[in-house]
């Protein structure tokens, strides 16, 4: 499957800081747990993906509405 795939799974994300120092990414859905762990910089940069990602998504569907 691709990334710009359609998909029917559902799945449960929790965000927040391990005891460690890290952020941990919790995934969860049908039969799987998956527990991602990023240092602070490398959990910064992620955020800086998902907004990029997020304002191209915004500009595609402003394209499709006009």
């Amino acid at each position: 499957m691709g990334i710009d795939k359609q998909s029917d799974t559902a799945a449960n994300i929790q965000i927040g800081p391990t005891s460690l120092g890290m952020v941990r990414l919790y995934v969860e859905g049908d039969g799987i747990e998956l527990p991602l762990d990023f240092d602070p910089d490398e959990a910064e940069e992620i955020a800086e993906e998902l907004q990029a990602a997020a304002q191209a998504a915004r500009e595609m569907s402003n394209k499709g509405k006009r």
